[in-house]
């Protein structure tokens, strides 16, 4: 996992359009960057569904919300249209952003081992460096934590 106080890696993926969507270009703004495992899953679509209810006031304290997971653009497309996600999905199919940020790793699930996106959330300031990181998300309240802590530190 990446430590608060360096600078975010930069990295450009495709968004639901097809469209390239580097990072770097959204110095000036505020960053959640959030990792998850797979699109139309419980947990990753009530995640989803709360950064969506809470978009407005990210936008009002001029921070965007970005999605990361490995799924291709088409499968993030129809989430998206099907959740109405105000925010960018963006596909990671070869998981090297993930790996780059740390939230790529072993996990065991019902004594089933394998690597995949481990929950996660980084919080990145204007100037591009990790103000606040998330390592493994509990969703329930976990966007109103990340509002909180943008409003309080970074407005």
């Amino acid at each position: 996992m990446l430590e608060l106080g360096t600078k975010a890696p930069d990295f450009t993926l495709q968004e639901t359009n097809g469209k390239p969507i580097t990072l770097s270009d959204y110095r000036g703004k505020n960053v959640v960057l959030y990792f998850y495992p797979k699109d139309m899953t419980p947990g990753c679509t009530t995640e989803a569904c709360d950064f969506r209810d809470q978009n407005s006031r990210f936008e009002a304290v001029n921070t965007v919300v970005l999605g990361i997971s490995t799924d291709p653009i088409e499968r993030h497309q129809k989430f998206a249209d099907k959740h109405e996600l105000p925010f960018t999905l963006l596909s990671d199919p070869n998981h090297e952003v993930a790996e780059t940020y740390g939230s790529w790793q072993l996990k065991n699930m019902f004594g089933k081992k394998s690597m995949g996106i481990v929950r996660s959330t980084f919080v990145i300031d204007r100037e591009g460096t990790i103000r606040k990181v998330w390592p493994k998300v509990k969703v329930a309240g976990h966007v109103d934590d990340v509002f909180q802590f943008v409003k309080q530190n970074l407005v």
